[in-house]
């Protein structure tokens, strides 16, 4: 289906490949061929899902006269590193709102996000959780004194605005589907903003793509992400309201969020380890190994049968494995 996108700008590497994990299905598929779209190679240091999603919401503030992204995460947000690249790349300044006393060394993503140039603030995470809304509204005022004008960006990239970048993704897996004989799918992401979710699931039906969407909650609980999933696609439907009605209803694994968000138990960890060994990917604690853990059990559940094929969508996170290298275990190093 020919849709009309609204203006991005190219940051991400795509097409992203989709590989067979051929060593995969043979140590956990049970009848199924599981598949990995590799969203962890749309860039370097700007990598992961959250290009995707950049590639529209920056080409929006720069066409409203934006000169400033104000966006927010956890001290290790993904996000939050890739849109401080993403401004870098373009010229536009960034500010990062982070939930969590500032730890005093800098590693993985928070040191890249002082190499890019952003603005860092730090709260503790009760003032985080509390006050939000108006922090963002206290540091749009402030730049709007400074003669300068900010854009809000929420969590994650996750509004109606950044769906268009798995709507795109949707796009790329229809061929990629044609090509590798996929006749009917479960695509499986990690979800913890909710906004990959969000337009895997319009994008499914929006290019007709023969798949069922299933998001593996990394923190909160299922209704949450129904709710949240449910509201993106509303934002999406209010500010493009040209686009085709949305029917689709997301669907969402609870159940292996575990003792919270960026927290994995040592199973997590050491599949995480396995998979890196047997197949050579390398997944993190935070989204990416939670999710693929939800997966395997599920599959062991019976919930995919009656389907071939699983896809999996790798959102990235490698900087996020250093700041919890702990959580492995190897053999002593000699």
């Amino acid at each position: 289906m020919s849709l009309d996108y609204p203006r991005r700008i190219n940051l991400a590497q795509t097409p992203t490949p989709l590989h067979c994990l051929q060593r995969a299905t043979d140590r956990w598929g049970r009848g199924h061929r599981l598949w990995v779209k590799r969203d962890d190679l749309t860039g370097c240091t700007l990598s992961g899902n959250k290009v995707r999603k950049l590639e529209f919401i920056c080409a929006h503030a720069i066409d409203n006269g934006y000169d400033t992204l104000i966006t927010c995460g956890g001290l290790q947000s993904n996000h939050c590193r890739a849109t401080a690249f993403a401004g870098a790349q373009l010229g536009l300044s960034v500010h990062l709102l982070l939930r969590g006393e500032h730890p005093g060394q800098l590693e993985g993503n928070l040191l890249l996000d002082y190499l890019a140039g952003a603005t860092v603030s730090c709260y503790p995470r009760q003032q985080y959780a509390q006050e939000q809304a108006r922090l963002f509204e206290q540091w749009q005022a402030h730049y709007d004194q400074l003669g300068r004008k900010a854009l809000a960006v929420p969590t994650g990239g996750s509004d109606g605005i950044g769906a268009w970048g798995y709507i795109a993704a949707c796009e790329e897996m229809h061929t990629q589907f044609e090509a590798a004989g996929i006749a009917q799918a479960h695509i499986v992401t990690a979800t913890g903003s909710g906004g990959t979710q969000a337009g895997l699931t319009a994008g499914v039906q929006l290019h007709q793509l023969p798949a069922t969407v299933w998001g593996v909650n990394v923190c909160d609980d299922e209704q949450y992400f129904l709710d949240k999933v449910a509201a993106d696609i509303g934002d999406l439907r209010r500010r493009y309201p040209a686009l085709a009605p949305l029917t689709a209803r997301p669907n969402v694994i609870d159940g292996y969020v575990g003792k919270g968000y960026a927290v994995a138990d040592p199973a997590v960890f050491d599949l995480i380890a396995e998979l890196a060994r047997i197949e050579g990917l390398v997944l993190d604690p935070v989204y990416t190994g939670k999710a693929f853990a939800g997966l395997l059990s599920e599959i062991e559940s019976g919930r995919f049968d009656g389907v071939e094929d699983i896809v999996f969508i790798h959102t990235g996170g490698l900087f996020g494995v250093f700041p919890q290298h702990r959580g492995f275990s190897f053999p002593a190093i000699q």
